[in-house]
C-alpha cells in the first residue's frame, strides 16, 4: 500500500435546514454523560446537610410528588445553593471555553483577563465605602447586579486596550493580566483602608461561597445564563471556521471581527453574573474547558461539555467543601486547591511545546 492509496477520514456533516455542523458521536457520548453526572450531583447535593435526604425522596419532590416537609427543606432552602453551583459552573465553564477558543491560549480565562477581579474590586468597593454613591448604588440595583457592571466594564476595557485591528490571543493575555493586577492593587487598597467589619464581610464574599444563597440570588443569573447561552448557541455555528484562520474564515462569508467580539461580550457576561451570583470563585473557567477538550477528544475548548464539566467541578466542590474536610470551607477553596497544580501542569506543558 502506497501514500495514494490511504483516504484521509472526514467526520460526517448533518444539515438542517441553512444550518450544518459536523457530527462527532464521541463528543456527543461525553457531553451527554456529563450532563447526566451533574444533575445527580445536583440532586445529591440537594440531599445533604444537617438532616439527610434520600436521593429518591429528593428527585420525587423535584417531580412535584413529595411530602409537605420535604418540599419545604428541598424547595426553599436547599434547591437555591444547588442550584446556583449548577449555574455558576456552567457559566463559569462555557466563558472559559470561549475565551481560550478566541485567545488560541488555554491560559485564557476570566481570572487571567481581570474580569472576576474587576466584579470583585466593584463589589468590595460597595462593601467598604460608606454612604454617599456607593451606599446609594447598593441600595438600588444591589451587590450581585453591581459586581456584574464592574465585571462587564472591566471585560469591555481589556477588550478595546487588545483591540489593534482585530484581537490578537497574545496581547488579550498581557492586557488582562495588567488589567488584573491593577483591579487587584485597588481591592487590596480598599481592604486595607477600609473598616475592620467591612473588610470581614468583603473578604467572606472574595472568598467565592454558595453559602446562604436565595433565590433571589440564583434567578438573575438562571435566566441570564438561558438567554446568553441562546446566543452562543447561536453564533457557535459562524465560529467554527474562524479556527482556521481569519482569511479562511472570511472567505467563508463569515464576519470573523463581529462573531469574536458578540462571543467575547457573551463571554464577559457570563463571567460577571457567575461572580454576582457566588463570589469570585477560581479556576472552574482554567480548568473546565481543558478537561472538557480532552474527555471529548475536540482540537479547541467544546462549549456544550466545557458547561457541563464547569457544573460538575463545581458542584463536587462544593460537596467535598461542606462534608469531606474537618470544618465546613467556602466552595472557591476547594477549586483553588484544584486549579493551581492545574494552572502550573498546564504552564508546564506550554514550556516543553
Amino acid at each position: 500500500m502506497n501514500g495514494t492509496d490511504v483516504k484521509p477520514t472526514v467526520a460526517p456533516g448533518v444539515r438542517l435546514g441553512p444550518v450544518s455542523f459536523v457530527w462527532r458521536p464521541w463528543a456527543v457520548l461525553v457531553t451527554a454523560l456529563l450532563a447526566a453526572v451533574s444533575l445527580l450531583l445536583f440532586c445529591v447535593s440537594i440531599g445533604v446537610g444537617d438532616f439527610p435526604i434520600s436521593l429518591p425522596r429528593v428527585i420525587s419532590t423535584i417531580l412535584g410528588q413529595g411530602e409537605q416537609v420535604d418540599e419545604f427543606v428541598i424547595m426553599d432552602l436547599r434547591m437555591p445553593r444547588a442550584l446556583a453551583g449548577l449555574v455558576v459552573g456552567i457559566a463559569l465553564g462555557v466563558s472559559g471555553a470561549i475565551t481560550q477558543s478566541v485567545a488560541r491560549n488555554p491560559l485564557a480565562s476570566p481570572d487571567v483577563l481581570g474580569i472576576t477581579l474587576g466584579a470583585s474590586a466593584t463589589a468590595v468597593f460597595l462593601v467598604t465605602v460608606s454612604g454617599g454613591t456607593a451606599a446609594a448604588i447598593t441600595d438600588s440595583v444591589g451587590l450581585s447586579t453591581a459586581a456584574l457592571m464592574g465585571g462587564l466594564g472591566t471585560g469591555l476595557l481589556v477588550y478595546f486596550l487588545a483591540w489593534r485591528r482585530g484581537i490578537d490571543g497574545f496581547r488579550l493575555i498581557l492586557i488582562g493580566i495588567s488589567v488584573s493586577a491593577v483591579m487587584e492593587s485597588i481591592t487590596t487598597w480598599l481592604l486595607v483602608t477600609a473598616d475592620i467589619r467591612d473588610v470581614a464581610q468583603a473578604q467572606a464574599w472574595l472568598v467565592g461561597s454558595l453559602d446562604n444563597r436565595s433565590w433571589d440570588d440564583v434567578m438573575p443569573a438562571l435566566w441570564g445564563t438561558l438567554v446568553l447561552l441562546a446566543v452562543v448557541t447561536g453564533v457557535a455555528f459562524q465560529f467554527r471556521p474562524m479556527h482556521l484562520g481569519d482569511d479562511v474564515a472570511a472567505g467563508l462569508g463569515v464576519r470573523h471581527s463581529a462573531v469574536r467580539a458578540v462571543l467575547l461580550l457573551c463571554a464577559v457576561l457570563l463571567a460577571a453574573m457567575a461572580v454576582g451570583a457566588a463570589g469570585p470563585i477560581p479556576f472552574v473557567a482554567l480548568v473546565a474547558p481543558q478537561v472538557a477538550m480532552r474527555l471529548a477528544r475536540c482540537p479547541t475548548p467544546p462549549m456544550a461539555a466545557s458547561g457541563m464539566v464547569g457544573a460538575l467541578l463545581l458542584i463536587g466542590s462544593d460537596l467535598v467543601a461542606r462534608k469531606a474536610l474537618p470544618v465546613s470551607l467556602p466552595v472557591g477553596v476547594v477549586t483553588a486547591a484544584i486549579g493551581g497544580p492545574f494552572l502550573v501542569y498546564l504552564l508546564v506543558r506550554a514550556n516543553r511545546r
